[in-house]
Formats: C-alpha cells, structure tokens, sequence
C-alpha cells in the first residue's frame, strides 16, 4: 500500500434524489467538481415518514465513490444542488478494498 492510501479515508456516500434528472445533475456536478471519482445510479422504491405521515415514492439512489476527507465541502454541494428539505447524505467507510480502484479514488478526487 502506498503512502496517500494508507491514510486516505475512502468512502461511499448515500444520497437519494427525487428524480433521475435531478440524480444525474447532482452527480455530474460531483465528478465534474472532483468531489468524487463516480457516482452510480439506480431507481428505487422508498418508504419513509416525513412530517408524520407514512410515504411510498420512486427515487433514485447515488452511490458516490469519494475521499471523506471531502466530506464537508460534498455534503454542502449536494444540499445547495438538492430539491429535498432534509436530503439523505449518508458517509460509509470503505474498510478495504482493491488496492488500484483506492488508487484511481485518490488520483481523481481533488486533493485538500
């Protein structure tokens, strides 16, 4: 393992979208911005409580592959970008993973 990935923070973080418009235009602004190396995108069916009431909607799930070393200046992209009142931004770890996809992580998420 290289020195940058030893101490790198790698991640996915989870946001949901109300649309695949709205899905896409969040993460082309993430990648483009280099705020994460890829985003994956698929429909889903959600049910949740929002304001005491109990909903069953189609959304569609980001899968943003970043360093959440980032996280604080993602996090405030995706809620100046997202339509939602309280959208999901959800960070995971990544606890290992394939030592040249960490890599090519590191080498297209900007550094701080």
């Amino acid at each position: 393992m290289d020195k940058d990935s030893a101490t790198t923070a790698y991640g996915v973080v989870l946001v949901t979208a109300s649309s695949q418009e709205e899905a896409e235009k969040i993460a082309q602004n993430l990648v483009q911005s280099r705020l994460a190396a890829c985003v994956s995108l698929m429909p889903v069916h959600s049910i949740y409580t929002w304001q005491g009431k109990v909903n069953s909607e189609q959304e569609w799930q980001l899968v943003i592959k970043t360093d959440l070393a980032h996280f604080s200046t993602l996090e405030a992209k995706i809620r100046e970008l997202h339509s939602y009142e309280v959208p999901e931004i959800i960070a995971l770890p990544i606890l290992a993973g394939s030592q040249p996809y960490l890599q090519w992580i590191s080498d297209n998420v900007n550094e701080i």
